[in-house]
């Protein structure tokens, strides 16, 4: 809760008008809740559920990263609104919670096989990766050979299959099956924008992550004009405040190669041996470091393996974290457990551990 002297500092008459009366009630009475969340530690459990059990004005940095709405284990029980409710949800929840001046960093990228059943089929000639060496001459000559055969008995006459008469014969070769729902590119980034802004936060930055080309991933990486995946975003939300601005957080050296760049180039997780979508440390490290002083509390709202948490510590930051799932709660504090034990990481809270 804001003290009163803190409120002066924090001139709420010079925000908009209609913020002025949401930040009165948020920091002069805070949300009612006696018992919040205590930082370093990892909470079980809906991060819908657990958010409001976390002190008003008291996160620095919420940076995080959602189920990306791409097939994922973790993420098969949700339909596309219910994904969309899960975000939109999370987001307006981390209103009260960020402090005036504070920052929330969403890491996403965008559905590049959004299922869409209202998608004409895609029809196309595969000219470099055709299976039978049939021609579509072949076929006609066949055809005018023998006008009364159909597709089957030109396809065991030309030693083919009947799908190849079909597609010599029409161009139809159709993308991801027949009877599956044709694919096409979703853009998240909108969506975000409007929640963020629907929540009270506004779009401060945004930045690329180019990570590796996902080309064992990419379904389309031979047969389409499609690209490979091989970059996310990070959208920066602002909540109105005062926000300390200190490029001594970084050396000079930081701040022009990546610091004040809008490109961020590092290599992704090699393997998700123990999780399906980790980030790798340098994501949380870079944006922490940007985005606060040492002691400041950190917030991952979808911690999965627990890498925010062990970037926060590593600089000498607090944090907080929920996970939906239990096997990952444990999995996140084996490997805080296992740092400190091996001098990798300081205690929670402690100076940065500089190795």
């Amino acid at each position: 809760m804001m003290t009163e002297q803190a409120l002066v500092d924090f001139k709420i008459e010079r925000l908009p008008k209609s913020l002025q009366s949401t930040f009165r009630e948020l920091y002069t009475n805070g949300n009612g809740h006696e018992d919040y969340l205590r930082p370093n530690e990892i909470y079980q459990g809906d991060a819908r559920a657990l958010l409001p059990k976390i002190e008003p004005n008291s996160i620095a940095l919420s940076v995080w990263s959602p189920p990306y709405f791409v097939g994922k284990d973790y993420e098969a029980y949700l339909a596309f609104e219910d994904w969309q409710d899960l975000l939109a949800t999370v987001i307006r929840l981390h209103f009260p919670i960020i402090r005036p001046g504070g920052f929330l960093v969403i890491n996403i990228a965008d559905i590049l096989c959004f299922r869409d059943p209202d998608m004409p089929r895609v029809q196309a000639e595969a000219i470099n990766k055709k299976r039978s060496p049939v021609t579509k001459e072949d076929v006609l000559q066949a055809m005018k050979e023998h006008p009364t055969y159909n597709r089957y008995q030109l396809a065991k006459l030309l030693g083919c299959s009947e799908q190849t008469i079909d597609r010599r014969l029409h161009g139809n070769n159709i993308r991801g099956g027949k009877y599956e729902p044709q694919t096409r590119v979703k853009i998240v980034g909108g969506l975000i924008e409007n929640w963020g802004i629907e929540a009270g936060f506004y779009l401060y930055d945004r930045r690329i992550w180019v990570k590796d080309a996902a080309w064992e991933n990419s379904r389309w990486a031979s047969l389409s004009y499609r690209s490979v995946d091989e970059s996310e975003y990070l959208y920066f939300f602002w909540k109105p405040g005062i926000t300390k601005y200190d490029r001594g957080r970084l050396s000079p050296e930081e701040w022009i190669e990546w610091g004040s760049r809008g490109v961020w180039q590092f290599p992704s997780v090699r393997a998700n041996d123990d999780h399906e979508a980790k980030f790798p440390l340098e994501l949380p490290l870079r944006v922490i470091r940007l985005l606060t002083e040492p002691h400041d509390i950190v917030l991952d709202c979808f911690m999965g393996s627990g890498t925010t948490a062990i970037a926060a510590i590593q600089t000498g930051r607090q944090y907080i974290g929920i996970e939906l799932e239990e096997k990952y709660v444990n999995l996140s504090q084996a490997k805080i457990e296992s740092g400190v034990q091996m001098n990798l990481i300081s205690e929670p809270g402690t100076e940065p551990y500089v190795g």
